[in-house]
């Protein structure tokens, strides 16, 4: 079973701002990469990251190489929801050989995080931002504890909610039986975006995402 659990952050005026800029960041690098997939039609994780990392991370130095390579697989995630997901308009199905649209990444897009920029300790959350890391008090139930327990991390993001709150989302899927190390590791954000596929459940019902607009080719 698969289950979510959302951590609203409590931010000051410094840290929304902080935050505000990690995300307009992201999208940036994600606008960039986004013409070589309309260029190429490759949108593999592995293959945009040979063709393009080095490229990337040279022209956005701030982000960081880590950060890239989450901008990297946010672009990856979302071709595959527009360009394979049979209910897209645009899924390569219904294109046949017209040219792909061009994928273009509100500042609102999500900001993905893994294991080297994001961790929990006890009740310490840390994340990366461009000014250096940002620290939280995180206080959870202890269902939700449990969970992260019993629980493979897959994914997590950070999005702003239509009430103008920045929350982390931590996409978890079931496993009966973790040794106590994976265990641990678990609840200390030692694993994160997994290098598979990305599982159908952590894909939105809308195979475009509302954070990103469609340029059709001439």
């Amino acid at each position: 079973m698969n289950s979510v659990v959302r951590v609203p952050l409590n931010t000051t005026p410094e840290q929304f701002a902080r935050l505000q800029a990690l995300q307009s960041a992201f999208a940036e690098v994600c606008n960039a990469l986004a013409p070589e997939v309309q260029r190429t039609r490759v949108w593999n994780r592995v293959a945009l990251h040979h063709m393009h990392y080095r490229a990337l991370r040279e022209k956005f130095p701030a982000l960081g190489s880590q950060m890239v390579c989450n901008a990297i697989y946010a672009v990856s995630r979302t071709s595959r929801m527009v360009f394979q997901m049979p209910a897209s308009p645009f899924s390569l199905a219904k294109l046949g050989d017209k040219p792909l649209p061009l994928l273009q990444f509100a500042n609102s897009c999500p900001v993905y995080f893994d294991r080297h920029t994001l961790s929990i300790k006890g009740s310490k959350l840390s994340l990366f931002t461009l000014d250096g890391r940002m620290h939280f008090e995180l206080t959870l139930p202890e269902t939700q504890l449990l969970l992260f327990k019993v629980s493979k991390l897959r994914e997590i993001s950070l999005t702003r909610r239509l009430d103008g709150l920045y929350e982390l989302a931590f996409w978890l899927e079931s496993q009966q039986a973790l040794t106590q190390q994976e265990a641990q590791a678990a609840l200390d954000g030692q694993v994160a975006l997994s290098d598979s596929a990305v599982p159908a459940a952590l894909m939105p019902q809308s195979p475009i995402p509302d954070y990103v607009s469609i340029e059709v080719a001439a």
